[in-house]
């Protein structure tokens, strides 16, 4: 019979979920929420500190001569002008230039690279390695990871690492210990704010956890589950596997496929490296002509949606979670795209959504209309395509 595993941290965190509200995340289990509503847990992350167990994240550790080739040949990125110390957010594609999954490829030192990913890719990975001078383990379940977001980490981390890390730049890591234990910082997060992410061995993990925990209180740290997380992402315009895109390793219809340039990781794909990576010549081709899909955000406006319920004597019903599901998008009575995840933004006070839309309604400014449901009715609340992130607070890259 199969059984989900437990993280490092289940000891704490399993005393800690009140709502006993868990959530299947690649084979472990997950705390969805630790209290019955995700307030504090949202403002934990937005006003002082979030501590979010994240070690179910796919981990692979790449060595050898050739380790940063084959990162370079599976990548987008190009990998061989990443410095020791340097981490790089990464998708990594099919032939056809169709998204498999997404993460972050850390340099660790010349030839030792570590991998993150959302779903198994060890297979992918051997595949495309065949020949070459490179070593690849798989160490989900060795290596613990915990995300640290908002804005009073580096204080709080400053009282418990041996090195202060004042001088961590935005995705950067470093070497460090706390409580005498060796551990990897990395400035990065899922949250759009300023955070990091602190990778120990499995066996000191209750040590980290404990370490933190004590020295955090005067800051307001906070143990946070995936749902106040979801809301944060969406804020900072971060897109989830098997949400807001399908891999291409599960589609079932060619429509179900999403480039990096549908996803707006245009950024990310560095077709002036040389020589030859998966995916190459589609996404040149895509390039040159543009992409038909686009990710953008959508803003949906507050007095339309109003009026929608007071037409039934009803105030407007706002979910008090991340709706994770497709809502169709409408111009006139054409569908012209779907909001794959939807949330009311504690702090900006609007109802947001990822919006995929077809060329050329993703432009800033179009108006469209948004799905919603009305006691029990669908109905159409206006709203206006936007640029993403919607929340970038000028603390996150300093």
């Amino acid at each position: 019979m199969f059984q989900l595993k437990r993280t490092p941290f289940h000891e704490r965190t399993s005393a800690l979920c009140l709502p006993q509200n868990w959530r299947r995340w690649a084979g472990y289990i997950a705390a969805g929420s630790y209290e019955l509503t995700l307030d504090r847990e949202y403002w934990a992350i937005r006003n002082s500190a979030a501590l979010i167990d994240v070690s179910p994240l796919m981990k692979y550790i790449i060595t050898g001569k050739d380790a940063a080739a084959l990162l370079h040949r599976v990548t987008t990125r190009d990998i061989h002008k990443m410095k020791v110390g340097q981490v790089a957010y990464t998708g990594w594609c099919d032939e056809e230039g169709k998204m498999i999954d997404d993460g972050t490829v850390s340099r660790l030192d010349e030839t030792a690279f570590r991998l993150t990913a959302a779903e198994p890719n060890l297979r992918w990975l051997m595949m495309n390695a065949v020949d070459m001078q490179v070593d690849i383990k798989e160490v989900t379940d060795d290596v613990a990871a915990l995300s640290f977001q908002g804005p009073n980490t580096r204080k709080v981390l400053n009282r418990v690492t041996e090195q202060p890390v004042d001088d961590l730049k935005y995705f950067r890591i470093m070497k460090n210990s706390i409580s005498g234990v060796n551990v990897t910082i990395s400035r990065t997060g899922y949250t759009g704010d300023l955070g990091y992410e602190i990778w120990m061995d499995n066996q000191d993990a209750l040590r980290i956890w404990d370490t933190l925990v004590e020295s955090g209180a005067d800051f307001g740290i906070t143990p946070v589950g995936i749902l106040a997380m979801d809301m944060a992402r969406v804020e900072a315009g971060l897109f989830m596997l098997d949400v807001d895109y399908t891999s291409t390793n599960h589609a079932w219809i060619e429509a179900q496929k999403s480039s990096p340039f549908e996803l707006g990781l245009d950024w990310t794909v560095a077709l002036d490296k040389p020589g030859y990576f998966v995916g190459r010549r589609a996404l040149e081709r895509e390039q040159r002509d543009g992409p038909v899909w686009k990710m953008m955000g959508l803003e949906v406006d507050w007095v339309g949606m109003e009026k929608l319920y007071n037409a039934v004597g009803l105030p407007p019903q706002i979910p008090g979670m991340a709706v994770r599901g497709s809502l169709p998008i409408m111009i006139g009575s054409g569908q012209v795209g779907y909001a794959s995840t939807a949330t009311w933004s504690p702090l900006l006070k609007k109802y947001i959504a990822l919006a995929h839309l077809q060329k050329p309604y993703f432009e800033i400014g179009t108006e469209a209309l948004l799905e919603i449901t009305v006691e029990h009715h669908r109905q159409h609340a206006p709203a206006k395509v936007v640029k993403l992130p919607f929340y970038e607070p000028e603390w996150k890259r300093k």
